[in-house]
């Protein structure tokens, strides 16, 4: 079925774009879901590894399902090569408004196998990837970036993927050795916007919409992109400070209707809790172990009604 365009959307935008990012494990099609009612624009996948869902229709089927509401979606692969990109990519591309490829996991295994952020020395080989993939499906192809220490480092990089036809960016704004705790390089990622000839999003920092305002104020980016930020409050992007209780019962009715195992769907509410719950019904709260537990807790404590919320929601879809 027709995705949207994705470029499209770069170029009528009337303000800047709201963006959830990949996230292993997390970002789920339940996830998407919740977040595009809360004013979020475009939603990726978790990071994928591009060999693996190249080489199993298993893997397929676990990393990556997806409907006709899960529109645009970009898909994040990690590679280490073209060849597995490309293959991976071209099996994807009927289903995704874009793929888009890690270059800033900074975890240890993944630099180890040569993906993520290990890519942010080798721009050759994204270079590549960029090229062998655009030659293999209609769709755009993004990269997810970090800085470098010296940015003279960060625009050559970015000019060489710039060369082969690279659709948007999205930049992360530390280097690969900075911790999370660390505050973004507002120049760092001002500097790629500049230095770009295609959109870019700014990635880091964006916990809410003050903060998604003053990094675009700063750094004249397309748009923002949120993890941890929008993992604590999905509502994020619709302006609220913390996770409303109408965002939490729209989780628990989408996880329980698509089936959401019950590490995911804790460890997804825990998040979401993490601002409102005193430390004693936190304590509560995260010892359950499975789903009916976690239902009966918030149907007891919280006065959660799926079966009136999923009436609420057919009437919204008869009215439509």
């Amino acid at each position: 079925m027709p995705r949207t365009d994705l470029m499209q959307l770069f170029s009528t935008r009337t303000r800047p774009l709201n963006v959830c990012a990949p996230m292993v494990r997390y970002s789920k099609l339940p996830f998407r879901e919740l977040v595009r009612r809360y004013n979020t624009d475009i939603v990726y996948t978790p990071m994928i590894l591009a060999n693996v869902f190249s080489a199993s229709n298993f893997a397929r089927d676990c990393e990556f399902s997806t409907n006709r509401q899960d529109d645009p979606v970009v898909i994040q692969f990690a590679a280490s090569n073209g060849v597995d990109l490309a293959n991976a990519a071209e099996l994807a591309a009927p289903f995704v408004s874009g793929i888009d490829i890690n270059c800033g996991c900074p975890q240890k295994w993944a630099i180890h196998e040569k993906l993520g952020s290990h890519l942010m020395s080798d721009p050759e080989t994204v270079r590549d990837m960029i090229r062998m993939t655009k030659a293999r499906v209609n769709v755009p192809c993004s990269i997810k970036i970090r800085i470098h220490k010296d940015l003279r480092e960060t625009e050559e990089f970015v000019k060489r993927a710039l060369s082969v036809g690279v659709d948007f960016i999205t930049v992360h704004g530390r280097t690969k050795k900075m911790k999370s705790t660390e505050p973004v390089s507002l120049e760092g990622m001002k500097f790629v916007k500049e230095v770009s000839t295609v959109p870019v999003l700014a990635n880091g920092d964006v916990f809410t919409m003050e903060d998604a305002n003053r990094i675009v104020a700063a750094t004249g980016v397309d748009g923002t992109m949120s993890a941890r930020g929008i993992l604590e409050n999905p509502a994020l992007y619709a302006g609220y400070e913390i996770t409303p209780w109408e965002c939490i019962e729209d989780y628990v009715d989408l996880a329980l209707s698509y089936g959401t195992n019950a590490f995911i769907f804790h460890h997804h509410l825990m998040y979401m809790f993490e601002r409102t719950m005193s430390n004693a019904e936190r304590r509560t709260f995260n010892s359950l172990s499975s789903v009916p537990s976690i239902v009966d807790y918030l149907e007891e404590n919280y006065g959660l009604d799926i079966s009136k919320k999923r009436g609420e929601r057919a009437i919204r879809a008869s009215v439509l």
